[in-house]
């Protein structure tokens, strides 16, 4: 019961609890519909969770996204489709690399019928690298260098609980080491480690993977159409479903907020996650170029965030996991906010993709920093031509990094899944479970303070991740960005 108790969902509408023995946990009772908005990364995985779950045996459950095209699921311009993604437990906290390794042992199953399986992961290896100095910032949050150094330490007590051999993870001291291992030549940091049992999948075809399963348990009702506001009973201080831009109405009993980056255009999420455009770049290699390079790790410069994938198909693609652009606009419906507290602001960063404009390229500033990165990872004279597209990945940012996987404070019927700060993809496997387990009052002790709702009193300031595996410029602002490309 204490640790029920100490969960830090704030709202459980649906928790009976009977006082005959107070050591024994609260039944669940679950809601007889449950709407989940967003089939990205949270969304698709709570909903095969759901399924798996006796307690959700009756409930009638519908996966909304706003994909435009009937029976595509997710949008195609989600952050979770796309060419590549880096698995990795390497993290500078315990309890993420923890759960990161949990998730790995699911990408490691390939048998064709696995999510691992028919290629989607590629145990490659990983370097983690940073560039030299202070542990600190002047603010007292985590360098790269510093987070880097704990995700080694952290590698070596997984290996060792695991039973792997130590040798798996191998210091690199210097920047030559790291130019010599990674098999391209750059130096391109000062100090890392390589972890030879990371990788990275195919992210597109993991979500292909994902959304076939869903749909085989016949349980799952797939609506195309875009959430304008949540639907709520203000008597009650409760939420009862969403109306779409097209008018219609769908009613929950739960609503479950999974949109990624554009959950906070539907909840007032200002104090602790904003949408950030995130760069990356694809370059279209020859047949001797891709030999050369399929067999070189994962390379991550955490410093400044700069980072390859090995290619596939002879597309190489570079990407920078940064402080992000900005975008804010107006909606034509604020997100829901507490009433009586303060308003939901006016302007609110949303996310810009190739869906609202097919011609949309990366501002100048990400182009030329994806170039001269690559040049530094990949020094090699003739992969000096331009990118073959480009492309904006939006996530849903929060000051810690953390997620937030937490019931409403205030409304009933509403739980938030969201905040993946660009790091959630990896954990597609497990995520899922842990989401409904934080539903059913259950949230995992040692993130119960990380992923918890957090009130606007405690956080005022600018949300700017700083957990040390950020770069580039804070605060850059999408629209000003592209118009730089304009005058040039």
């Amino acid at each position: 019961m204490a640790d029920v108790l100490s969960c830090p969902c704030h709202v459980l509408p649906d928790v009976t609890l009977t006082p005959i023995d107070p050591d024994v946990a609260p039944k669940y009772q679950a809601p007889a519909t449950v709407l989940i908005i967003g089939a990205g990364v949270f969304g698709l995985s709570t909903a095969l969770a759901l399924t798996r779950r006796p307690e959700f045996a009756s409930a009638s459950i519908t996966v909304l996204d706003r994909s435009p095209d009937p029976g595509v699921f997710p949008a195609r311009d989600a952050s979770s489709v796309d060419s590549s993604r880096i698995i990795r437990p390497d993290y500078a906290d315990p309890a993420y690399a923890a759960l990161a390794s949990e998730a790995q042992s699911h990408w490691r199953q390939t048998d064709p019928a696995s999510l691992g399986g028919e290629g989607r992961y590629q145990e490659s290896g990983f370097i983690l690298a940073g560039d030299s100095g202070p542990m600190e910032h002047e603010d007292g949050s985590p360098t790269g260098i510093a987070y880097a150094k704990k995700s080694w330490v952290n590698a070596l007590a997984l290996a060792q609980k695991e039973g792997r051999p130590l040798s798996s993870i191998r210091m690199l001291p210097y920047s030559k080491s790291i130019a010599k291992i990674s098999g391209t030549g750059g130096e391109f940091a000062d100090w890392g480690y390589l972890n030879e049992t990371s990788g990275w999948a195919d992210a597109e075809r993991s979500m292909k993977w994902l959304y076939e399963r869903v749909v085989a348990t016949g349980r799952i009702t797939f609506v195309n159409g875009t959430a304008e506001n949540l639907e709520t009973d203000e008597a009650a201080k409760r939420v009862t479903g969403a109306r779409l831009k097209d008018g219609r109405t769908l009613s929950a009993g739960l609503v479950i907020a999974a949109a990624g980056a554009w959950t906070p255009t539907l909840v007032d999420l200002s104090s602790q996650a904003v949408a950030t455009g995130q760069v990356l770049g694809y370059l279209d290699l020859t047949e001797e170029e891709q030999a050369k390079l399929e067999k070189i790790p994962v390379l991550l410069n955490i410093s400044t965030g700069f980072f390859v994938i090995p290619p596939r198909n002879r597309v190489l693609k570079v990407a920078r996991h940064g402080y992000g652009y900005l975008n804010p606009k107006p909606l034509s419906k604020p997100p829901l906010g507490v009433p009586g507290s303060k308003a939901p602001p006016k302007l609110v960063s949303q996310p810009h993709t190739h869906l609202d404009d097919s011609a949309l390229s990366i501002p100048p500033e990400g182009e030329t920093a994806l170039r001269d990165a690559l040049r530094k990872i990949i020094p090699w004279p003739e992969l000096d031509r331009p990118f073959s597209r480009t492309r904006l990945c939006w996530y849903t940012d929060t000051a810690t990094g953390d997620w937030i996987v937490d019931y409403h404070p205030y409304w009933q019927g509403l739980f938030i899944a969201t905040g993946g700060s660009g790091h959630a993809f990896k954990f597609l496997p497990v995520i899922g479970d842990k989401v409904v387990d934080c539903i059913m009052g259950k949230c995992p002790e040692e993130f119960q303070e990380k992923w918890k709702w957090i009130e606007a009193q405690e956080l005022e300031k600018p949300i700017v991740t700083q957990d040390g595996s950020r770069g580039g410029q804070i605060g850059l602002i999408l629209d000003t960005e592209l118009q730089k490309a304009k005058k040039e």
